[in-house]
């Protein structure tokens, strides 16, 4: 019993894996293109109103379109004197309930998630390894001058932007990119090298 739930976590996983992938690798333009759109629009609408105003825009938007549309079937069904019923009926009889299935099923997900930051936060904050936890440091007072620079919408932005961009971009442009990369991580591993060769206790354990 456990190891089929452990197999049910394990496939729920790799689809929603997949589904990401597919999502940022544009499989399918016309769905990544809405969520993007649809992403993006929200946040460059939060930089100039409230995120109550722009709920609440969102909502009336929404409310407008089915209302109009509600009150154009009413009266075309009255001038054609047709029984077509409510024009969202096919929508109303559907079931929208969340099962606990599916709420134990992401819950899981989302809580092992959770559970490997704080793990590897405290790794970090409590200095299990003094390399990795100088490196994060270095990486915190980079993102003091970033944040001297942009706010957190703008970042938020910039972030979704290459979120939807790099991927593409780096699966048509793979060869170059590892290259460059390599030249990067062989520079890096030098600096460490020699900083752990000078400083006392930073050099790690053979593995």
């Amino acid at each position: 019993m456990e190891n089929n739930s452990v197999e049910e976590k394990e496939s729920a996983a790799k689809l929603w894996k997949k589904e990401v992938v597919d999502l940022l690798y544009w499989r399918d333009v016309k769905a990544t293109g809405v969520v993007f759109g649809a992403a993006l629009l929200l946040l460059l609408s939060l930089t100039t109103c409230s995120i109550v105003s722009v709920c609440s825009y969102i909502g009336l938007a929404l409310l407008s379109v089915t209302i109009c549309f509600r009150i154009y079937k009413g009266i075309l069904q009255a001038i054609q004197k047709s029984d077509d019923g409510h024009p969202f009926k096919q929508y109303l009889d559907k079931e929208v309930a969340l099962s606990e299935d599916m709420v134990h099923k992401y819950s899981d997900l989302v809580l092992a998630k959770i559970n490997k930051g704080i793990c590897e936060l405290r790794h970090l904050f409590l200095v299990e390894d003094l390399v990795d936890s100088i490196k994060f440091a270095v990486l915190m007072w980079i993102l003091t001058y970033v944040g001297s620079l942009f706010n957190g919408l703008t970042i938020l932005i910039l972030g979704l932007v290459g979120l939807f961009s790099c991927p593409i971009v780096y699966e048509k442009h793979q060869a170059q990119i590892d290259h460059y990369l390599a030249l990067v991580n062989n520079q890096v591993k030098d600096v460490v090298g020699k900083i752990q060769a000078k400083v006392p206790g930073m050099k790690r354990k053979a593995e």
